[in-house]
């Protein structure tokens, strides 16, 4: 049977997909070009139904994210019928605020509220996927505006730059800065050592509303 979605296992769900989605990502080189645009749309479209269906929303909330699913749904169709480039900017734009609502319903829930149990703990993953997410979406919007942003990414349909993108945006958060992709204007080089800043801040609210959660649990229980 069919495990539910529940609020102790939610954001396994939501982590699995953001995963899956980056995997899919991955694939870049090695597919041919239509079934990478198909494989790649259809983990994003199902990465945002799994994030829709899994989160708990409030009713405001759950339609604002669900008019972003079915906007960014009709992009890609126009985008894909068209030809028009332009629309490419507006997805992109699109599964940002997406991403950043998902973001802002999974930290409601889990920093510094509640007890502590594995499925926060997981939370906590999917939150710092999220970020890397947005953060390669805002390189390849830097890249659409200005070709020669970065050094070692040449300028693409934002599909075939999304690994590579994903990729220098986490080894930016973790601060681990493996030098074979860089950033060369001073715009771009703004917004990367940006990301570096929010991914130590991240670990650092992270732990810190982790234990505090924790020690507040420990008491409540020797209190009992």
């Amino acid at each position: 049977m069919a495990r539910k979605i529940t609020q102790q296992n939610n954001f396994f769900y939501t982590t699995l997909a953001l995963i899956a989605l980056l995997l899919s990502a991955s694939l870049v080189k090695e597919m041919p070009d239509g079934v990478l645009e198909f494989i790649i749309e259809a983990f994003t479209a199902v990465t945002f139904i799994v994030c829709i269906f899994s989160l708990r929303f409030d009713s405001a909330w759950y339609r604002f994210m669900a008019t972003l699913l079915g906007g960014w749904m009709v992009a890609i169709i126009v985008r894909n019928v068209t030809d028009i480039e332009m629309m490419d900017n507006i997805i992109l734009i699109l599964m940002f605020l997406f991403y950043g609502g998902t973001f802002r319903s999974i930290a409601r829930q889990i920093l510094f509220t509640g007890q502590v149990d594995a499925n926060k703990v997981i939370g906590s993953i999917a939150l710092f996927l999220l970020m890397g997410l947005m953060w390669a979406i805002i390189y390849i919007l830097i890249v659409a505006l200005s070709p020669h942003a970065f050094n070692g990414v040449e300028a693409a349909p934002w599909r075939e730059m999304m690994s590579q993108f994903a990729y220098f945006s986490f080894v930016t958060l973790t601060t681990l800065g493996y030098g074979d992709i860089s950033p060369a204007t001073p715009f771009a080089q703004v917004i990367v050592y940006m990301e570096a800043i929010a991914g130590v801040f991240y670990m650092a609210i992270v732990v810190a509303s982790l234990v505090s959660a924790g020690l507040a649990q420990t008491q409540d229980s020797q209190g009992n």
